[in-house]
């Protein structure tokens, strides 16, 4: 009974639920203000984007009339409990120690495209053309982004099985982190360092940000998928969203730099935030701020042939190093 309560709290404060959706609200926040300065503008307030979903959750839902109505409302439910999900798992170094018994870096694996496949099933279900266009974009810049993402988890895991014995890949999340811990930080290893720029250029391909914003572009498509949604709807969507920038940032934290500074918890919390920043900064509000979009073709071969083959290069490192 114990277990169950502490896996619904880990679910539904932290880190998952209201601790992932506070930080994560608080970067989007941070990221269009940097964006926004970075352009010369004022930007919106930090808290704008519980401003927006504060006023949606107020407003009326809107199904059209030729939709699948099972469909497009659970399209969106789907896609937030996916991230709560996911973000439980994740370890906090000095802090917490993750669900390592019930998932792993596998478990992580299948449940990140859930957000992706719930945004083609919303945008399938709601009888809209753009809809459709959008659905079709998002699968084939998915299928583009998940190969490298693939290489870059087998990486990780070959590197820590290798160093604890186990012979063969090691998917635990808290061996990982305790094998930094010992070993040196992967972020910083030479053999690793292909990997880590992988996932960097993996990361605003999964949020769906500029340059690889295709599946939603508003001056081509309207929104695509979110074209039919509004009000509660579409603030889960932006909930789901939200928890899965904490769980890719997290993430790339655990598996590149783990670090934690002493034995206080507060301490390691704090650290554990700001390196998730860092990484948002020059993973997406950088690269958000400066470029323009891609065309589907120009993406999909961008990530076959950059980071598919830097997360390559590294894979073949482990192996014969």
């Amino acid at each position: 009974m114990n277990d169950v309560l502490w896996a619904l709290f880990h679910v539904c404060i932290f880190p998952g639920g209201l601790f992932a959706l506070g930080f994560a609200l608080f970067l989007k926040g941070l990221d269009r203000r940097l964006v926004a300065r970075m352009q010369r503008r004022v930007g919106p307030p930090l808290a704008q984007p519980i401003f927006d979903i504060a006023k949606l959750l107020t407003k009326e839902t809107l199904i059209p009339k030729t939709a699948c109505k099972s469909m497009f409302l659970m399209a969106p439910v789907i896609g937030m409990t996916g991230m709560a999900a996911c973000a439980a798992f994740i370890p906090v170094p000095g802090v917490f120690d993750g669900m390592y018994m019930m998932g792993d870096l596998l478990v992580l694996f299948y449940l990140l495209p859930i957000p992706a496949i719930a945004i083609m099933l919303g945008g399938s279900a709601s009888s809209s053309p753009f809809g459709a266009i959008g659905f079709s974009r998002e699968m084939l810049i998915m299928l583009s982004y998940e190969l490298p993402l693939l290489m870059i988890l087998l990486t990780v895991a070959m590197i820590t099985g290798k160093a604890t014995g186990i012979g063969t890949a090691d998917f635990s999340l808290l061996n990982i982190v305790q094998y930094q811990t010992t070993y040196g930080q992967f972020g910083l290893n030479p053999i690793m360092i292909p990997a880590f720029i992988a996932y960097l250029m993996f990361l605003p391909g999964t949020m769906g940000v500029p340059p690889f914003d295709i599946a939603e572009s508003e001056t081509e498509i309207l929104e695509g998928p979110m074209l039919e949604y509004g009000g509660p709807l579409l603030a889960l969507f932006q909930i789901g969203n939200a928890l899965k920038i904490f769980v890719v940032l997290s993430l790339g934290v655990v598996l590149f730099f783990p670090g934690q500074l002493g034995d206080f918890w507060l301490v390691n919390l704090v650290w554990f935030m700001v390196k998730c920043f860092i990484l948002m900064f020059f993973a997406i509000s950088l690269l958000r701020s400066v470029t323009g979009r891609l065309r589907i073709d120009q993406a999909m071969m961008f990530y076959f042939k950059i980071p598919a083959v830097l997360a390559f290069i590294s894979l073949v490192l482990v192996i014969v190093v």
